[in-house]
């Protein structure tokens, strides 16, 4: 009699477990996915110190959403891209696959540990912000249940970008040179680093046509007041444009995921 065999979504949460064991493992993995928006809002925040960002809004308040898109798009697209192509280049992936556990599993247990370490690295920057750096936490209903819907589009549209996109690096030690920059590029034009109204036109339309860029005005709608929104270049928040622009990159990750994704290395054949 044949045993029966977990659930692809059983054997997904184990592996769930082991992916973030690796993950906090990692020394220089934890620092600059883990720790680097933090440790730079904290540098903005004291650079910054004297500025009003219009309304009364501090240097620490008005970096907050954007240094949370950035984790939150550094632990999803930019982790799982630098790790897939390392384990692919060293043929894990060729053993995990030769396994009895499905490919099913193996995505639920990166997806479940982008949420672990986003939801996690989202709470102690929360808390430093709100601790150390005097930001105001927002306590509106309303509030909340935006940053729910685009902290999950967010992290769901990253987490499938990144599978998709770590099939770019020829080996595993490109990874990280290959990566960083589209990451850091992206930061840059999207309003992570720099007030994003005070950004050339041009960027700005570039900017547009990327998930970051929604994802960090979706979180300053979260966590800057309503009356700012007058500064932002379209004048609102733009929600429904932000969620249909997460969602077509959702949709157009999952197709590039399937189609794109290898186990082996380019030269394995």
């Amino acid at each position: 009699m044949s045993a029966v065999l977990p659930s692809p979504l059983k054997v997904g949460l184990s592996r769930t477990g082991i992916e973030v064991k690796e993950f906090f493992r990692e020394r220089e993995q934890l620092i600059f996915t883990f720790f680097f928006p933090i440790i730079f809002l904290g540098i903005f925040s004291a650079v910054f110190s004297g500025t009003d960002f219009s309304g009364g809004v501090t240097a620490a308040t008005y970096f907050t959403p954007g240094m949370i898109a950035s984790g939150i798009f550094l632990t999803s697209f930019q982790s799982l891209a630098i790790a897939i192509a390392i384990e692919r280049d060293q043929d894990v992936l060729k053993r995990l696959r030769g396994t009895p556990m499905s490919p099913q599993s193996y995505f639920i247990g990166k997806i479940g540990m982008v949420l672990i370490t986003s939801i996690l690295q989202f709470a102690l920057l929360l808390a430093i912000a709100g601790l150390l750096l005097g930001v105001d936490i927002p306590t509106a209903p309303g509030k909340w249940l935006n940053f729910l819907w685009i902290f999950v589009l967010g992290t769901a549209s990253g987490s499938v970008l990144g599978i998709a996109f770590s099939v770019v690096p020829k080996s595993g030690r490109a990874a990280s040179a290959v990566v960083t920059p589209v990451v850091l590029l992206l930061q840059f034009i999207s309003g992570v680093y720099f007030v994003y109204s005070s950004l050339p036109a041009w960027m700005r339309t570039v900017a547009e046509f990327f998930p970051l860029k929604w994802l960090a005005q979706g979180m300053r709608s979260v966590f800057l007041p309503d009356g700012f929104q007058v500064h932002e270049p379209g004048g609102s928040w733009q929600l429904g444009t932000g969620a249909i622009v997460l969602g077509v990159w959702l949709v157009v990750g999952l197709v590039l995921a399937q189609r794109v994704f290898r186990w082996t290395r380019r030269d394995a054949g």
